[in-house]
């Protein structure tokens, strides 16, 4: 069973009790290179149908060299925070740490569907699920909540960083040739630079790199009954 260290409670947290908290945390957040040389990378992702507080909440890990899926985990549940942007973490990582604990190999590197610290607030999903899993995490999202930037290149490669009151908070990568970027923010224990090269080598020809697309891909699966949680 996969480990975290739960640093706070879930259970009756109100809006404004959870923006207190993110305030509190994001001093605990760590950007910075990585220690060790990653041989595993997981994906994170959530589904919902609409007006229903059912979540169905997927990881699935991969082999960094070979991009082999070797374990993934579902689980259902239901969600016990309101839909509130800037938010969402609190709506999304209790079902996410439910998944975690069924893995039987702990990632060495964990990428969320979200936010790292390209954040109003500098703490999305992403570092606010590292500092549960302590681990290296980042975001690779397909909007942006928060930052400017300029449109990179066409080219597979290039990116442009995000800015949000003069802070580099993420940046925006071209993952393929002529397609929308998706936007890669660290979320802790890792820096931008790692997390870019982490997206890129994550490449089988989709705008979406592979960890969370998989992942995705799992909990749709679920939501529509194809998959059970396993």
């Amino acid at each position: 069973m996969a480990h975290y260290q739960p640093i706070h409670d879930w259970t009756a947290v109100t809006p404004a009790e959870a923006v207190s908290l993110q305030q509190q945390l994001r001093s605990q957040i760590r950007i910075q290179p990585l220690a060790t040389t990653p041989k595993t990378i997981a994906g994170c992702d959530i589904s919902f149908n609409k007006f229903e507080e059912t979540v169905y909440a997927g990881i699935v890990v991969l082999d960094l060299e070979t991009l082999d899926t070797i374990e993934e985990a579902g689980v259902v549940s239901t969600a016990t925070f309101p839909y509130v942007p800037g938010l969402l973490s609190f709506r999304e990582i209790p079902s996410l740490l439910e998944a975690w604990q069924k893995l039987t190999i702990e990632p060495d590197v964990v990428m969320f569907d979200g936010q790292g610290i390209a954040h109003p607030r500098r703490i999305g999903i992403a570092s606010h699920g590292g500092l549960f899993l302590n681990r290296p995490t980042f975001g690779c999202a397909k909007s942006v909540l928060v930052g400017k930037y300029e449109e990179p290149a066409p080219e597979r490669g290039s990116w442009s960083p995000m800015t949000h009151y003069r802070d580099v908070i993420g940046a925006a990568l071209r993952t393929k040739n002529k397609v929308n970027p998706v936007y890669v923010s660290p979320g802790h224990l890792i820096d931008l630079e790692t997390a870019i090269t982490l997206t890129l080598r994550c490449d089988k020809g989709y705008r979406i790199p592979e960890p969370t697309r998989r992942a995705h891909n799992l909990v749709n699966a679920l939501r529509r009954g194809e998959r059970s949680a396993s």
